[in-house]
């Protein structure tokens, strides 16, 4: 199956699709009465880097940060001026009273859908990039959210080189606001390994991008999904093509494992294995996958959003209904 540009018909779907989108950005557009204030943010890496604080005050302050590091490899990585420059540079990047802003937003929207959300504690700190392309992660036990810096020091950062670039294009200081969405919102969808086709693999990941939506409702699209603009205009594009090739190649209910590799992991690309490849954005398994969710709730307008996690994959594709055209 080939893929195909005709410009007019690109013209008419960014129309429809522009109209789509200002219909969902205003079902998500909610009035928070009672928002979120002052996130307690703490900067680990400050305190860590700072000499006139004691190892042992440290430890006590922050007993789960070392982890399996022997004191002395700690001290030495204390003193590790290289290390500290990259902190400095990476703190640099980030608009702090922003970025509070930013999370209390955030949080604000996660307790309107959760209203027995804990809001957690802000925890920045550099890992030297050593964790740059996992930069964020969430333990909602004991309510901690964890942001590493260094993994947002822009797309094209001399410290990156030899980073594959599709880890690159998500890792600016704008991203952080919707990986730190993203991390939390996968703590509230259910997922069963058991007997995994494809479509409930991207039924999965739809419903963690309607949280996006849901959390992050002034945000960007392309941004939700980790895309550049371009991409994510490529994907709207093209979705029609897209569609028709998961059909066409009966991958739907298909429990083939290498399909996540192809479509859902981070990459260049997409893998069609046809000549369009090297053109087409990555994940596009999890960008239809949030269509069909949205295109649900459109047919759907009235089902709580809790009550939409807990809906298996075939159940919402059948109520969705979800069959791209090209417009006329």
């Amino acid at each position: 199956m080939k893929f195909f540009r005709i410009t007019a018909l690109s013209c008419f779907l960014s129309i429809a699709l522009l109209s789509c989108s200002k219909k969902s950005e205003n079902t998500w557009n909610v009035e928070i009465k009672k928002p979120v204030r002052n996130v307690q943010v703490v900067d680990i890496s400050k305190e860590f880097y700072n000499a006139d604080i004691p190892l042992e005050e440290f430890q006590q302050k922050f007993p789960w940060f070392q982890g399996t590091v022997s004191d002395a490899d700690f001290v030495k990585r204390r003193n590790d001026k290289d290390e500290e420059k990259i902190y400095r540079e990476a703190l640099s990047k980030i608009d702090i009273n922003k970025l509070n802003k930013n999370l209390e937003n955030l949080f604000s929207h996660i307790r309107y859908y959760f209203p027995t959300f804990k809001v957690p504690t802000v925890f920045l700190y550099s890992s030297a990039l050593q964790s740059v392309t996992d930069p964020v992660f969430y333990k909602p036990e004991e309510h901690m959210l964890f942001i590493d810096i260094s993994g947002f020091m822009g797309d094209g950062n001399a410290h990156y080189q030899g980073l594959e670039k599709y880890y690159q294009i998500s890792m600016n200081p704008q991203n952080i606001i919707p990986k730190a969405s993203e991390i939390i919102a996968e703590s509230f969808v259910p997922y069963n390994r058991d007997h995994q086709k494809f479509l409930d693999q991207l039924v999965y990941q739809g419903k963690i991008m309607t949280l996006q939506d849901a959390f992050l409702p002034g945000e960007p699209d392309y941004l939700k999904i980790n895309y550049t603009k371009k991409q994510y205009d490529w994907a709207k594009t093209n979705e029609v093509n897209i569609w028709n090739y998961f059909v066409e190649n009966d991958l739907l209910f298909s429990d083939d494992p290498r399909l996540a590799e192809r479509f859902i992991v981070p990459g260049p690309f997409s893998k069609f294995y046809t000549e369009i490849d090297n053109e087409s954005s990555p994940q596009l398994g999890i960008f239809i996958g949030w269509q069909i969710c949205r295109k649900f709730l459109n047919e759907k307008p009235d089902t709580k959003l809790q009550d939409f996690l807990k809906m298996n994959a075939q159940e919402i594709f059948n109520q969705a209904q979800y069959s791209p055209k090209f417009e006329k």
